[in-house]
């Protein structure tokens, strides 16, 4: 039996299909995968030992210039790629009218959460086959997640934890003196940034721990930034990276510290010890899930709030990842 699976971003996102994957290989060892992902995040899915093809797209850039796309012959080429393979089931693991409407693209039955599941309800439309999971606002992504692949696939639900199937010893450990901290403080929501002094506090305090840290980038603002925290602390700012590269450095980190942002849920997928911070959302909904994790929130809301700030304390942050180095 050969599926596809249809999550196409963002980077935290297909990190929280992973473990699914691993439960279905393991339900079902005759399972062969391909996954479709767009093509910034194409890396991750092929790190996972069960998926064979990742398939890659432009979709973002496709909706941005339409008549561009379907008029030129990218879109002809990618069409022909994804119709290549007979699938005996299409997942949409994403539940959106844009993921839907990809996997409508390839050959096989679609599969995907119900109009009372999916993210956006219209979306169940294009599915030959409707499942109901838990809510987006009633469960971890992870769980939705797991739920619907035992269902299409026809396995029961493992009440295993989450295992993302990614092994630490499969990405190059980095050429680095001493033992580090990866500060992980880019994303792209206002209210999930943490003050720059607040990092500057706790690099200076890895420091005295003897940690080196250790502070990835994105985009010219983000290395800015860390350009800033690694002045106060004598920090060695990473060079614009590759995912595989940075993964890494992640997974070869001793401890990394973090705001909610996709490479957090990586290092969690990682099993490296992190304490991740949280403001305008809830780490009960799309937390970083792995080994050796703390979540730190802001308040004890329960809706998610873009308006609200990260504003946990150094204290805290401190007392957390002096928890986790002393474990």
């Amino acid at each position: 039996m050969r599926a596809l699976i249809v999550k196409t971003s963002s980077l935290g996102d297909i990190v929280h299909a992973l473990p699914a994957l691993t439960d279905a290989k393991l339900a079902s060892p005759e399972l062969s995968f391909d996954w479709l992902s767009e093509a910034a995040f194409a890396e991750i899915p092929a790190w996972h030992p069960a998926v064979e093809t990742v398939l890659s797209c432009n979709l973002r850039a496709w909706r941005r210039h339409p008549l561009r796309t379907f008029s030129g012959d990218e879109w002809p080429r990618f069409r022909d790629e994804l119709r290549r393979q007979d699938y005996d089931c299409v997942i949409d693991a994403q539940g959106l009218l844009k993921s839907a409407w990809l996997a409508s693209r390839a050959r096989g039955p679609i599969a995907g959460p119900d109009k009372r599941s999916a993210r956006e309800p219209l979306a169940a439309w294009f599915y030959d086959r409707r499942y109901a999971v838990p809510k987006h606002d009633d469960a971890h992504a992870i769980d939705r997640t797991r739920s619907l692949f035992a269902q299409a696939l026809g396995y029961p639900l493992p009440q295993t934890p989450a295992d993302a199937g990614l092994q630490r010893r499969h990405f190059a450990a980095p050429e680095i003196e001493q033992p580090y901290a990866l500060l992980l403080h880019g994303t792209t929501w206002a209210g999930k940034r943490w003050p720059l002094a607040n990092w500057q506090s706790i690099a200076k305090w890895l420091v005295q721990r003897g940690l080196r840290p250790v502070l990835p980038w994105g985009n010219d603002a983000e290395l800015a930034d860390a350009e800033i925290i690694s002045e106060s602390c004598a920090g060695f700012v990473l060079p614009r990276l590759g995912l595989t590269a940075l993964a890494g450095w992640i997974a070869h980190a001793r401890i990394c510290a973090g705001v909610d942002t996709g490479l957090a849920h990586l290092a969690a997928a990682l099993g490296t010890p992190q304490v991740t911070l949280y403001g305008p959302t809830l780490p009960q909904l799309t937390g970083a899930v792995g080994a050796h994790q703390i979540w730190l929130r802001s308040d004890e809301s329960e809706a998610i709030d873009r308006a609200r700030t990260t504003d946990v304390s150094v204290k805290r942050v401190v007392a957390a990842l002096d928890q986790l180095l002393e474990a």
